[in-house]
Protein backbone atom coordinates (compact mmCIF):
# COMPACT_ATOMS: atom_id res chain seq x y z
CA UNK A 1 0.00 0.00 0.00
CA UNK A 2 1.59 3.23 -0.97
CA UNK A 3 1.06 6.73 0.70
CA UNK A 4 1.38 10.27 -0.03
CA UNK A 5 2.11 11.19 2.92
CA UNK A 6 5.93 12.90 3.28
CA UNK A 7 8.40 11.00 5.59
CA UNK A 8 8.99 12.23 8.55
CA UNK A 9 12.19 14.65 9.29
CA UNK A 10 14.95 13.63 11.22
CA UNK A 11 16.33 15.82 13.71
CA UNK A 12 19.36 17.35 12.82
CA UNK A 13 22.30 18.30 14.69
CA UNK A 14 25.12 20.71 14.50
CA UNK A 15 28.16 19.84 16.78
CA UNK A 16 30.69 22.50 17.15
CA UNK A 17 33.71 21.76 19.32
CA UNK A 18 35.72 23.66 21.26
CA UNK A 19 38.96 23.31 19.51
CA UNK A 20 40.74 21.25 21.89
CA UNK A 21 41.50 17.37 22.33
CA UNK A 22 39.74 17.27 25.79
CA UNK A 23 36.75 18.82 23.59
CA UNK A 24 36.71 17.36 20.48
CA UNK A 25 37.26 13.79 21.80
CA UNK A 26 33.60 13.69 23.75
CA UNK A 27 31.54 15.88 20.75
CA UNK A 28 33.11 12.74 18.06
CA UNK A 29 31.68 10.16 20.39
CA UNK A 30 28.45 12.30 21.11
CA UNK A 31 28.30 12.32 17.12
CA UNK A 32 28.25 8.76 16.82
CA UNK A 33 25.87 8.13 19.60
CA UNK A 34 23.22 10.34 17.97
CA UNK A 35 23.49 8.92 14.49
CA UNK A 36 23.44 5.42 15.76
CA UNK A 37 19.83 6.86 17.13
CA UNK A 38 18.63 8.38 13.59
CA UNK A 39 19.87 11.62 13.96
CA UNK A 40 21.43 13.28 11.13
CA UNK A 41 24.84 15.03 12.61
CA UNK A 42 26.97 17.98 10.49
CA UNK A 43 30.33 18.13 12.40
CA UNK A 44 32.15 21.13 12.46
CA UNK A 45 35.82 21.53 12.64
CA UNK A 46 39.39 22.79 10.89
CA UNK A 47 41.84 21.20 9.09
CA UNK A 48 44.39 20.37 11.57
CA UNK A 49 41.77 19.10 14.04
CA UNK A 50 39.80 16.97 11.20
CA UNK A 51 43.67 15.51 10.35
CA UNK A 52 44.01 14.47 14.23
CA UNK A 53 40.66 12.65 14.18
CA UNK A 54 40.96 11.59 10.26
CA UNK A 55 40.63 7.86 10.95
CA UNK A 56 37.61 8.06 12.57
CA UNK A 57 36.28 10.38 9.81
CA UNK A 58 36.70 7.34 7.33
CA UNK A 59 35.04 4.70 9.50
CA UNK A 60 32.09 6.74 9.85
CA UNK A 61 31.71 7.17 6.31
CA UNK A 62 32.61 3.63 5.49
CA UNK A 63 29.63 2.52 8.19
CA UNK A 64 26.66 4.51 6.85
CA UNK A 65 26.02 6.78 9.63
CA UNK A 66 24.51 10.04 8.66
CA UNK A 67 27.82 11.86 10.33
CA UNK A 68 28.96 14.51 7.71
CA UNK A 69 32.21 16.34 8.94
CA UNK A 70 33.01 19.73 7.83
CA UNK A 71 36.20 21.38 7.51
CA UNK A 72 36.14 25.13 8.06
CA UNK A 73 39.40 27.21 7.77
CA UNK A 74 40.39 28.83 10.87
CA UNK A 75 41.30 32.22 10.88
CA UNK A 76 44.74 32.14 12.08
CA UNK A 77 46.51 35.18 10.54
CA UNK A 78 43.25 37.16 10.97
CA UNK A 79 43.44 36.52 14.80
CA UNK A 80 47.16 37.32 14.98
CA UNK A 81 48.42 33.49 15.88
CA UNK A 82 51.08 31.33 13.41
CA UNK A 83 49.91 29.17 10.89
CA UNK A 84 48.47 26.07 12.27
CA UNK A 85 47.67 27.26 15.78
CA UNK A 86 44.42 25.73 15.42
CA UNK A 87 43.67 23.56 19.06
CA UNK A 88 44.65 24.66 22.18
CA UNK A 89 47.56 22.46 22.40
CA UNK A 90 49.06 23.82 19.32
CA UNK A 91 49.65 27.56 20.83
CA UNK A 92 53.31 28.73 21.22
CA UNK A 93 54.21 28.52 25.01
CA UNK A 94 53.05 30.50 27.09
CA UNK A 95 49.89 29.22 25.81
CA UNK A 96 47.91 31.40 28.15
CA UNK A 97 49.11 34.43 26.37
CA UNK A 98 48.00 33.47 23.56
CA UNK A 99 44.39 32.17 24.54
CA UNK A 100 42.17 36.19 23.12
CA UNK A 101 43.59 35.47 19.74
CA UNK A 102 42.97 32.03 20.11
CA UNK A 103 39.09 32.60 20.91
CA UNK A 104 39.00 35.32 19.07
CA UNK A 105 39.58 33.15 15.90
CA UNK A 106 37.08 30.58 17.15
CA UNK A 107 34.16 33.76 17.15
CA UNK A 108 35.36 34.52 13.88
CA UNK A 109 33.71 31.43 12.56
CA UNK A 110 30.51 32.55 14.16
CA UNK A 111 29.33 33.92 10.94
CA UNK A 112 29.31 31.19 8.63
CA UNK A 113 27.75 29.35 11.13
CA UNK A 114 24.54 30.77 12.11
CA UNK A 115 23.04 31.78 9.27
CA UNK A 116 19.63 30.79 10.22
CA UNK A 117 17.06 30.33 12.86
CA UNK A 118 17.18 26.90 14.79
CA UNK A 119 16.77 24.97 18.30
CA UNK A 120 20.11 25.86 19.65
CA UNK A 121 21.51 22.79 22.85
CA UNK A 122 24.12 24.06 24.95
CA UNK A 123 25.99 21.02 24.77
CA UNK A 124 28.28 20.87 27.95
CA UNK A 125 29.98 17.66 27.52
CA UNK A 126 32.79 17.94 30.12
CA UNK A 127 31.09 18.93 32.97
CA UNK A 128 28.03 20.34 35.12
CA UNK A 129 28.42 24.27 35.36
CA UNK A 130 26.63 24.26 38.97
CA UNK A 131 28.79 25.68 40.80
CA UNK A 132 30.36 28.07 37.92
CA UNK A 133 26.57 29.68 37.32
CA UNK A 134 26.38 30.19 41.17
CA UNK A 135 29.30 32.15 41.87
CA UNK A 136 28.37 33.83 38.13
CA UNK A 137 25.11 35.30 39.71
CA UNK A 138 26.54 35.67 43.01
CA UNK A 139 29.31 38.09 41.71
CA UNK A 140 31.69 36.08 43.30
CA UNK A 141 34.33 36.57 40.45
CA UNK A 142 34.17 40.26 39.76
CA UNK A 143 33.56 40.51 43.91
CA UNK A 144 36.39 38.43 45.45
CA UNK A 145 39.88 39.44 44.22
CA UNK A 146 41.68 37.66 47.28
CA UNK A 147 42.69 34.15 45.80
CA UNK A 148 43.17 32.47 49.25
CA UNK A 149 39.86 33.20 50.24
CA UNK A 150 37.29 30.26 51.09
CA UNK A 151 34.23 30.19 49.77
CA UNK A 152 31.20 28.73 51.27
CA UNK A 153 28.99 28.01 48.16
CA UNK A 154 25.39 29.03 48.40
CA UNK A 155 22.56 27.21 46.97
CA UNK A 156 24.72 24.00 46.27
CA UNK A 157 23.51 20.53 46.77
CA UNK A 158 25.44 20.06 49.99
CA UNK A 159 27.69 22.35 52.24
CA UNK A 160 30.14 23.28 49.95
CA UNK A 161 33.58 25.31 50.95
CA UNK A 162 36.27 26.13 48.21
CA UNK A 163 39.48 28.16 47.75
CA UNK A 164 38.57 31.10 45.36
CA UNK A 165 41.77 30.04 43.45
CA UNK A 166 40.33 26.01 43.14
CA UNK A 167 36.74 27.67 41.97
CA UNK A 168 35.97 26.57 38.41
CA UNK A 169 36.45 29.61 36.03
CA UNK A 170 39.14 31.10 37.43
CA UNK A 171 41.87 29.00 35.63
CA UNK A 172 42.13 32.14 32.54
CA UNK A 173 43.16 34.70 35.27
CA UNK A 174 41.05 38.17 36.46
CA UNK A 175 41.60 39.50 33.62
CA UNK A 176 39.68 37.28 31.79
CA UNK A 177 36.18 38.32 33.69
CA UNK A 178 34.67 38.89 29.61
CA UNK A 179 35.18 35.18 28.43
CA UNK A 180 32.83 34.32 31.53
CA UNK A 181 30.63 36.41 30.56
CA UNK A 182 30.36 35.38 27.06
CA UNK A 183 29.83 32.26 28.27
CA UNK A 184 26.86 32.69 30.17
CA UNK A 185 25.05 34.69 27.86
CA UNK A 186 25.30 32.17 25.28
CA UNK A 187 24.46 29.05 28.01
CA UNK A 188 21.30 31.61 28.28
CA UNK A 189 19.86 31.47 24.77
CA UNK A 190 20.13 27.59 24.97
CA UNK A 191 16.82 25.37 25.18
CA UNK A 192 18.51 22.81 27.05
CA UNK A 193 21.70 21.67 28.48
CA UNK A 194 23.37 17.77 27.64
CA UNK A 195 25.70 16.95 29.94
CA UNK A 196 28.36 13.90 29.60
CA UNK A 197 28.14 12.19 33.16
CA UNK A 198 25.40 9.34 34.00
CA UNK A 199 22.57 9.51 36.82
CA UNK A 200 24.15 7.65 39.50
CA UNK A 201 27.08 9.42 40.29
CA UNK A 202 25.49 13.21 39.84
CA UNK A 203 21.61 12.73 39.69
CA UNK A 204 21.62 15.45 42.52
CA UNK A 205 23.33 17.91 41.20
CA UNK A 206 21.69 17.71 37.72
CA UNK A 207 18.48 17.94 39.33
CA UNK A 208 19.68 21.01 41.02
CA UNK A 209 21.24 22.32 38.27
CA UNK A 210 17.92 21.83 36.11
CA UNK A 211 15.98 23.65 38.45
CA UNK A 212 18.49 26.64 38.53
CA UNK A 213 18.39 27.49 35.16
CA UNK A 214 15.20 26.39 34.09
CA UNK A 215 15.14 24.45 31.14
CA UNK A 216 16.02 20.71 30.67
CA UNK A 217 19.24 19.11 31.37
CA UNK A 218 19.95 15.53 29.33
CA UNK A 219 22.44 13.04 30.97
CA UNK A 220 24.03 11.67 28.50
CA UNK A 221 27.49 10.14 29.05
CA UNK A 222 29.96 8.41 29.94
CA UNK A 223 30.27 9.16 25.91
CA UNK A 224 33.75 7.12 26.08
CA UNK A 225 31.34 4.06 26.13
CA UNK A 226 29.17 4.92 23.01
CA UNK A 227 31.72 2.92 20.77
CA UNK A 228 33.32 -0.31 22.15
CA UNK A 229 35.13 -1.55 19.05
CA UNK A 230 39.04 -1.43 19.16
CA UNK A 231 39.84 0.41 16.54
CA UNK A 232 37.59 3.22 16.82
CA UNK A 233 38.74 3.63 20.50
CA UNK A 234 42.32 3.51 19.42
CA UNK A 235 41.66 6.44 16.74
CA UNK A 236 40.07 8.70 19.48
CA UNK A 237 42.27 11.77 19.54
CA UNK A 238 45.29 12.25 18.16
CA UNK A 239 47.93 9.71 16.47
CA UNK A 240 48.97 7.46 18.94
CA UNK A 241 53.29 8.04 19.84
CA UNK A 242 53.28 4.14 20.45
CA UNK A 243 52.50 0.98 18.12
CA UNK A 244 49.17 -0.72 19.29
CA UNK A 245 50.85 -4.51 19.38
CA UNK A 246 53.65 -2.87 21.39
CA UNK A 247 51.48 -1.78 24.27
CA UNK A 248 49.18 -4.49 24.15
CA UNK A 249 52.07 -7.18 24.42
CA UNK A 250 53.24 -5.36 27.29
CA UNK A 251 49.87 -5.09 29.20
CA UNK A 252 49.28 -8.46 28.11
CA UNK A 253 52.83 -9.79 29.95
CA UNK A 254 51.34 -8.51 33.33
CA UNK A 255 49.11 -9.64 36.00
CA UNK A 256 45.30 -8.53 36.15
CA UNK A 257 44.87 -5.24 38.28
CA UNK A 258 48.85 -4.80 38.43
CA UNK A 259 49.66 -1.88 36.60
CA UNK A 260 49.19 1.71 37.63
CA UNK A 261 48.46 4.00 34.33
CA UNK A 262 49.80 8.02 34.86
CA UNK A 263 48.94 10.75 32.84
CA UNK A 264 47.97 13.91 32.58
CA UNK A 265 46.06 14.96 29.27
CA UNK A 266 46.68 16.99 26.64
CA UNK A 267 47.22 20.48 28.27
CA UNK A 268 48.68 19.80 31.43
CA UNK A 269 52.75 20.84 31.45
CA UNK A 270 54.86 19.58 33.93
CA UNK A 271 58.76 20.80 34.58
CA UNK A 272 61.30 18.72 34.53
CA UNK A 273 61.48 18.61 38.11
CA UNK A 274 58.20 17.44 38.71
CA UNK A 275 59.00 14.93 36.11
CA UNK A 276 61.53 13.65 38.13
CA UNK A 277 59.82 13.33 41.60
CA UNK A 278 57.20 11.49 39.35
CA UNK A 279 59.44 8.96 37.76
CA UNK A 280 61.71 7.86 40.92
CA UNK A 281 58.10 7.86 42.71
CA UNK A 282 56.79 5.45 40.16
CA UNK A 283 60.25 3.59 40.46
CA UNK A 284 60.41 3.72 44.27
CA UNK A 285 56.85 2.74 44.63
CA UNK A 286 57.26 -0.99 43.00
CA UNK A 287 53.99 -1.52 41.32
CA UNK A 288 53.49 -2.16 37.35
CA UNK A 289 53.04 1.28 35.17
CA UNK A 290 52.44 2.82 32.24
CA UNK A 291 53.57 6.69 31.88
CA UNK A 292 52.67 8.71 29.89
CA UNK A 293 54.72 11.86 28.95
CA UNK A 294 53.95 15.23 27.04
CA UNK A 295 55.56 16.22 24.41
CA UNK A 296 56.02 18.68 21.39
CA UNK A 297 57.70 21.77 23.43
CA UNK A 298 60.87 22.57 25.25
CA UNK A 299 60.53 20.53 28.23
CA UNK A 300 60.25 17.77 26.40
CA UNK A 301 64.32 17.99 25.04
CA UNK A 302 65.12 18.31 29.14
CA UNK A 303 62.97 15.23 29.79
CA UNK A 304 64.47 13.08 27.14
CA UNK A 305 67.87 14.10 28.64
CA UNK A 306 66.76 13.39 32.11
CA UNK A 307 65.53 9.94 31.14
CA UNK A 308 68.52 9.30 29.41
CA UNK A 309 71.28 9.96 32.02
CA UNK A 310 69.16 8.83 34.82
CA UNK A 311 68.85 5.25 33.46
CA UNK A 312 65.06 5.07 34.83
CA UNK A 313 63.83 3.07 31.85
CA UNK A 314 66.45 0.51 32.09
CA UNK A 315 66.20 -0.18 35.28
CA UNK A 316 62.70 -0.72 34.95
CA UNK A 317 62.27 -1.96 31.63
CA UNK A 318 60.41 -5.35 33.07
CA UNK A 319 57.70 -3.24 35.16
CA UNK A 320 57.37 0.04 33.53
CA UNK A 321 56.72 1.59 29.81
CA UNK A 322 57.19 5.06 28.82
CA UNK A 323 54.86 6.64 26.09
CA UNK A 324 56.00 9.99 24.50
CA UNK A 325 53.30 11.73 23.17
CA UNK A 326 49.61 10.45 22.37
CA UNK A 327 48.25 7.04 24.18
CA UNK A 328 45.43 5.28 23.44
CA UNK A 329 44.11 6.66 27.06
CA UNK A 330 40.54 4.10 27.25
CA UNK A 331 42.58 1.31 25.38
CA UNK A 332 44.95 1.39 28.42
CA UNK A 333 42.48 1.99 31.08
CA UNK A 334 39.92 -0.74 30.10
CA UNK A 335 42.92 -3.37 29.58
CA UNK A 336 42.27 -6.38 32.37
CA UNK A 337 46.15 -5.45 33.97
CA UNK A 338 45.19 -1.87 34.72
CA UNK A 339 44.49 -1.46 38.47
CA UNK A 340 44.81 2.29 38.99
CA UNK A 341 44.84 5.52 37.64
CA UNK A 342 46.97 8.65 38.86
CA UNK A 343 45.23 11.31 36.75
CA UNK A 344 45.23 15.21 36.39
CA UNK A 345 41.29 14.92 36.80
CA UNK A 346 40.05 16.36 33.37
CA UNK A 347 36.40 15.10 32.87
CA UNK A 348 37.17 12.83 30.20
CA UNK A 349 39.79 11.14 32.10
CA UNK A 350 37.87 10.62 34.96
CA UNK A 351 35.12 9.61 33.31
CA UNK A 352 36.84 6.74 31.36
CA UNK A 353 38.58 5.71 34.92
CA UNK A 354 35.16 5.83 36.22
CA UNK A 355 34.22 3.68 33.15
CA UNK A 356 36.88 0.88 33.51
CA UNK A 357 36.16 0.62 36.98
CA UNK A 358 39.46 1.85 38.51
CA UNK A 359 40.48 3.88 41.57
CA UNK A 360 42.49 6.75 41.34
CA UNK A 361 45.16 8.58 42.71
CA UNK A 362 43.88 12.31 42.14
CA UNK A 363 46.43 15.53 40.87
CA UNK A 364 44.37 18.22 39.70
CA UNK A 365 45.71 21.52 38.29
CA UNK A 366 43.37 24.32 37.12
CA UNK A 367 40.12 24.76 36.07
CA UNK A 368 37.31 21.96 36.88
CA UNK A 369 39.57 19.68 37.57
CA UNK A 370 39.80 20.36 41.49
CA UNK A 371 35.82 20.07 41.51
CA UNK A 372 36.10 16.78 39.89
CA UNK A 373 38.63 15.71 42.52
CA UNK A 374 36.29 16.15 45.07
CA UNK A 375 33.65 14.04 43.47
CA UNK A 376 35.88 11.47 42.85
CA UNK A 377 37.26 11.47 46.48
CA UNK A 378 34.37 12.42 48.73
CA UNK A 379 31.42 12.11 46.84
CA UNK A 380 32.25 8.47 45.10
CA UNK A 381 35.35 7.49 47.48
CA UNK A 382 36.96 5.94 44.98
CA UNK A 383 40.03 8.31 44.99
CA UNK A 384 43.73 9.04 46.95
CA UNK A 385 44.27 12.74 46.84
CA UNK A 386 47.86 13.27 45.78
CA UNK A 387 47.52 16.94 46.88
CA UNK A 388 49.23 20.05 44.43
CA UNK A 389 48.25 23.53 44.33
CA UNK A 390 46.40 25.51 42.24
CA UNK A 391 47.47 27.24 38.77
CA UNK A 392 46.06 29.10 35.74
CA UNK A 393 46.58 27.51 32.72
CA UNK A 394 49.51 27.44 31.36
CA UNK A 395 51.34 28.51 34.36
CA UNK A 396 51.55 24.84 36.55
CA UNK A 397 55.43 25.19 36.88
CA UNK A 398 54.81 28.49 39.18
CA UNK A 399 53.44 26.34 41.99
CA UNK A 400 55.22 24.09 44.36
CA UNK A 401 56.69 20.58 43.17
CA UNK A 402 55.06 17.55 44.71
CA UNK A 403 57.89 15.62 46.28
CA UNK A 404 58.39 11.92 45.39
CA UNK A 405 57.52 10.71 48.57
CA UNK A 406 54.06 12.12 48.35
CA UNK A 407 53.53 11.04 45.24
CA UNK A 408 54.64 6.85 46.39
CA UNK A 409 52.69 7.10 49.26
CA UNK A 410 49.29 7.81 47.35
CA UNK A 411 50.46 5.18 44.51
CA UNK A 412 50.94 2.57 47.91
CA UNK A 413 47.49 3.51 49.22
CA UNK A 414 46.27 2.70 45.92
CA UNK A 415 47.57 -0.04 44.67
CA UNK A 416 48.01 -1.53 47.67
CA UNK A 417 46.70 -4.17 50.10
CA UNK A 418 44.04 -3.88 52.82
CA UNK A 419 40.66 -3.26 53.98
CA UNK A 420 40.13 0.49 53.09
CA UNK A 421 41.97 -0.33 49.28
CA UNK A 422 39.88 -3.24 48.96
CA UNK A 423 36.50 -1.60 49.29
CA UNK A 424 37.65 1.68 47.42
CA UNK A 425 38.42 -0.93 44.39
CA UNK A 426 35.35 -2.57 44.70
CA UNK A 427 33.14 0.78 44.79
CA UNK A 428 35.44 1.11 41.48
CA UNK A 429 34.02 -1.80 40.10
CA UNK A 430 30.35 -1.21 40.70
CA UNK A 431 30.40 2.44 39.45
CA UNK A 432 31.74 1.14 36.43
CA UNK A 433 29.18 -1.48 35.92
CA UNK A 434 26.52 1.25 36.28
CA UNK A 435 27.99 3.48 33.78
CA UNK A 436 28.17 0.54 31.30
CA UNK A 437 24.26 -0.11 31.98
CA UNK A 438 23.56 4.04 31.73
CA UNK A 439 24.50 3.67 28.06
CA UNK A 440 22.78 0.37 27.23
CA UNK A 441 19.68 -0.13 25.41
CA UNK A 442 17.11 1.25 28.33
CA UNK A 443 19.94 2.81 30.60
CA UNK A 444 19.13 6.21 31.52
CA UNK A 445 21.54 8.28 29.35
CA UNK A 446 20.30 6.11 26.13
CA UNK A 447 16.78 6.81 26.92
CA UNK A 448 17.52 10.44 27.67
CA UNK A 449 19.23 10.60 24.36
CA UNK A 450 16.23 9.17 22.51
CA UNK A 451 14.11 12.61 24.11
CA UNK A 452 17.06 14.59 23.51
CA UNK A 453 16.58 13.77 19.99
CA UNK A 454 12.19 13.31 20.06
CA UNK A 455 12.21 17.04 21.34
CA UNK A 456 14.57 18.75 18.62
CA UNK A 457 12.81 16.22 15.92
CA UNK A 458 9.75 17.68 16.76
CA UNK A 459 10.92 21.34 16.99
CA UNK A 460 11.97 20.60 13.13
CA UNK A 461 8.33 19.44 12.01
Amino acid sequence: MTTDQPAARCAHFVLVPLMAQGHTIPIVDMAHFLARHGAHVTFLTTPLNALRIDAIIQRAGASGLAIDFVSLPFPCADAGLPVGCENLDALPSPSRDYLPNFLRACDMLRAPLWRTSAGTLCSELRRLRRLATILHQEGVYVRVTDESEILDVPGFPHPLRVPMAKAPGTCLGPKQEHLRLRIMEEEAMADGAGVNTFDDIEAVYVESYQKMIGKRVWTVGPLCLCNRDATHMIARGNKAAIDVSQYLRWLDSMAPTSVIYVSFGSLVTAGVEQIVEIGMALEAAGFPFVWVIKTGDRLAIEVDRWLAESGLEERTRKRGLVIRGWAPQIMILSHPAAGGFLTHCGWNSTLEGICSGLPMVTWPHFGDQHMNQKVVVEVLRIGVAVGGGSAKWGDENSGTVVRREKIEKAVRELMGGGEEAEARRERARELGEKAKRAMEGGGSSYQNLSRLIQQFQAEAE
